[in-house]
């Protein structure tokens, strides 16, 4: 591993600042208002701006992307501020009850630059996969059923995580796409855990906890043995968005001594969500190796605080990969469903660490559990 690629992916590390699917027939219902909807006079496309990506058959599949009306030619990157927010949806839990989510959304969604959440800066991000290749590859595939839908509160593109192989055991639904949960959309980066908590309670879930994650990750919904990776036992960097070296996927160093310069020289090398279909975990959730790293919480039982926890791997993985049975060093880490790398570790409503290859994922806690204990 050559020594600039280690102290890249160190600095970057550190760097801080204001940073079971089933063949059931589904019919979901409609989706949650948009903010760009909810938020602004100006119109928006009928649907929202991901009417086209969104819909499925009466079977809950994907549609063929050649199917009439679906093809979408759209550019992946949304570079408008009501673009970025016809990707969020709202319905508030009771933390957002008394409180107008308008100026938050406006201040911190937005195209313009590492102080706001984005997909990255669309003058350097390299993407290989359109929507049409992305929605062709997830056809055929039940990204949630009826039952799932009801058993996580009607939220769409959820599943739940359970041990055991009883799902009426299920604590705990897990968003089945990085944020912002949308089928063939690049997922959102630039957003510290405080704002992705707050973006997550926006839609009436929260920030998953690290364990949860985990669950989703390895486990067997029909109560067999956990796996290594969410895809199977051995490491394979060609199954998710892992396998993009920087060397080859950037025109420019990355320079990430400040958060202008990472902003400035840092492409951010996503693919659209669901673009791996063999990505995926034996519960049906997408990406959580590579495409972007997320950040999540612990319950930190010495402070007696929710802290946040970042981990998994992004696009650019290929360069800091070990597999488990190679000797560790310092300089590469092994991405497996529960590593854990106490990265940024601090108060959840402290924590503004951000990052272009950063996301995070939301969950829904069944019968009002609290996080993180």
């Amino acid at each position: 591993m050559p020594v600039r690629w280690f102290v890249l992916v160190v600095v970057l590390a550190a760097l801080a600042s204001c940073k079971a699917s089933s063949n059931d027939e589904v019919k979901p219902a409609p989706p949650s208002p948009s903010a760009s909807a909810v938020l602004s006079a100006a119109p928006v496309p009928e649907g929202g701006a991901l009417a086209a990506s969104e819909k499925r058959d009466d079977a809950g599949e994907a549609p063929d992307a050649s199917d009439a009306g679906v093809v979408d030619d759209r550019p992946l990157h949304h570079t408008t501020q009501e673009e970025l927010l016809a990707l969020i949806s709202i319905a508030p839990g009771k933390k957002w009850r008394k409180r107008d989510p308008g100026e938050f959304l406006r201040r911190y969604v937005g195209p313009d630059g590492p102080g706001q959440t984005n997909q990255g800066n669309p003058a350097l991000a390299r993407h290989v996969i359109s929507r049409a290749q992305c929605l062709e590859g997830l056809r055929g595939i039940t990204l949630q059923t009826e039952a799932q839908r009801e058993a996580c509160g009607g939220h769409e593109n959820m599943v739940p995580v359970y041990e055991g192989g009883d799902p009426e055991k299920a604590k705990v639904c897990v968003d089945v796409f990085e944020y912002p949960n949308r089928p063939c959309e690049l997922p959102m980066v630039w957003v510290p855990p405080a704002h992705a908590a707050a973006l997550c309670e926006l839609q009436g879930k929260r920030l998953c906890t690290q364990d949860e994650w985990v669950l989703g990750c390895r486990g067997d919904p029909g109560g067999g043995e956990p796996s290594t990776y969410a895809y199977g036992s051995e490491l394979d960097l060609d199954i998710c968005n892992t396998n993009k070296p920087a060397a080859k996927w950037s025109d420019k160093p990355c320079d990430p001594r400040t958060i202008d310069t990472t902003w400035a020289t840092c492409a951010t090398n996503t693919e659209p969500s669901g673009s791996y279909p063999r990505c995926r975990s034996r519960f049906g959730v997408f990406d959580q190796h590579g495409n972007v790293a997320e950040a999540m919480t612990r319950f930190d039982p010495e402070e007696n605080k929710v802290v946040s926890q970042l981990k998994g791997s992004a696009f650019f993985y290929v360069d800091v990969a070990r597999r488990l049975d190679e000797p560790p060093r310092r300089e590469v880490y092994s991405d497996h469903c529960a590593h854990d790398p106490r990265w940024h570790v601090q108060p959840i409503r402290k924590a503004f660490h951000v990052n272009y290859h950063l996301g995070f994922r939301c969950c829904y806690a069944r019968g009002g559990r609290s996080p993180g204990r």
